[in-house]
């Protein structure tokens, strides 16, 4: 028997109209550049408007454009790569020479494939002749036999299974694949970090997704008028307007907190506090209003040292898109409760805990939060690109953090990125490529993750 394998590769409707129109990130990228002033920086939406991208071609646009070294986009701002040429851009010519019915390179076809601008069908001929022993067999009498391929309950009962012929099960027998449902990788790599977590003697966190600003950020000494509590980082919600489930005495010692500060040392932010904005309703931006409701015994009643808890959950930000960000992602959250903490039992917890996942080269940088001192952040080096990539955050919380909370032992906290910790320990390159809206769906049915 042999085989004969062929390939057709037809322009989608989608990667027709690009023929026509252009690819998104090139348009992206000519609209900036007729400008004359695109390595300035120009605002993102006024080149979206000039290029005539809308709906989910700004999506597709934006994903690329980086990707294929055209330019940057940040804080809103995009500048060219004035060195980029787009008319050299290998997906644009393979689409413009299938629109041609010609043969495009291999790897050109491979992106477009995954962008689900070209199908590519493949089609197996399988073609059966005799051997020269078949012949020489058939030339000498074949005879004829019946061959059961399956045992029945009548051949049981009549006894007929004793002199039947059975055909052979060839387990080497091509068969359709079939697709069934299994977990997301992502899913995968959270259950492995709730496995690392449970073992290291943690108990998981739960909570709400939708919480009042006060848990998200005013018990975690977060001033009012912080970047990260306006519209330009926090997604508020509308229904309900506000919370009132919270207790007034704690409400109070949160607000003194924020106005005086904790301690014969406080100082607190001497700015206006609103208890109404602090009751608004908004997506949590971080696990640690997880944290903030347990510190405070309102999840689990009161909790003495020692304690360790965490929570793998999503979060919320109006973030830019890119490689390492998406609108909402998964935060690793933990902390402990004890005497006498330091910063060394803290790099100590990551040190085994990333030890699990095979990272042993982390570094730390210091840094500064609202609510932790002293604080750092983690990172990890990539193992494709060797690129340093930020992994977490952490600290001490801050006694006006856990004064207010009626929290007297330490406790040492940390927030990390369960997709920034895929990239490490599977290579992955791009969060997108994990999910998202341009996820590959084959990838999503064939990764594995590791133990």
């Amino acid at each position: 028997m042999t085989e004969q394998h062929t390939e057709t590769l037809t322009l989608t409707d989608e990667g027709r109209r690009y023929v026509t129109e252009g690819l998104p990130e090139i348009r992206l990228y000519e609209a900036a550049r007729e400008t004359g002033q695109a390595a300035e920086g120009l605002p993102l939406g006024a080149v979206l408007d000039a290029a005539g991208l809308e709906g989910e071609t700004v999506d597709i646009a934006l994903a690329n454009f980086a990707r294929k070294g055209y330019g940057d986009i940040e804080h809103g701002e995009l500048r060219i790569d004035p060195g980029a040429d787009p008319d050299d851009d290998s997906g644009a010519a393979a689409l413009a020479t299938l629109a041609a019915s010609e043969e495009p390179p291999t790897g050109s076809v491979d992106r477009l494939v995954e962008r689900g601008l070209v199908e590519r069908t493949e089609d197996t001929r399988r073609l059966v002749g005799l051997t020269q022993a078949g012949v020489t067999k058939l030339m000498a009498g074949v005879e004829v036999a019946g061959q059961v391929d399956q045992l029945t309950p009548e051949l049981l009962t009549s006894g007929e299974w004793r002199d039947a012929e059975f055909a052979e099960y060839d387990v080497a027998a091509e068969a359709p694949d079939v697709g069934s449902g299994r977990k997301h990788p992502l899913r995968q790599m959270a259950d492995r970090v709730k496995s690392v977590f449970v073992g290291m003697g943690f108990e998981e966190m739960q909570g709400p997704t939708a919480d009042a600003d006060f848990w998200i950020h005013d018990c975690l000494f977060m001033p009012q008028d912080h970047p990260a509590r306006t519209h330009w980082d926090r997604f508020e919600l509308s229904q309900p307007e506000r919370i009132d489930e919270i207790p007034s005495e704690l409400v109070e010692r949160v607000r003194t907190a924020h106005s005086e500060g904790a301690g014969p040392d406080g100082e607190g932010f001497h700015s206006p506090w609103d208890e109404g904005f602090a009751r608004k309703l908004a997506l949590r931006g971080h696990t640690t209003s997880l944290t903030a409701r347990h510190l405070a015994g309102e999840a689990q009643g009161e909790l003495e040292p020692p304690q360790r808890w965490f929570s793998v959950e999503k979060a919320y930000r109006n973030d830019e898109l890119d490689d390492t960000h998406l609108l909402e992602f998964y935060q690793i959250e933990g902390w402990v409760m004890a005497e006498e903490l330091s910063v060394r039992d803290l790099m100590g917890t990551f040190t085994e805990f990333y030890r699990q996942f095979g990272i042993t080269d982390l570094e730390f940088k210091p840094t500064y939060n609202p609510y932790t001192e002293p604080s750092f952040e983690l990172f990890g080096r990539h193992p494709e690109t060797d690129e340093l990539i930020e992994i977490g955050n952490s600290g001490l919380f801050r006694p006006e953090m856990l004064d207010p909370l009626g929290v007297e032992a330490d406790v040492m906290a940390w927030g990390l990125a369960l997709e920034r910790l895929q990239m490490l320990a599977t290579g992955t390159e791009d969060i997108r490529d994990v999910h998202g809206t341009l996820v590959d769906l084959e990838y999503l049915r064939t990764e594995e993750v590791t133990y």
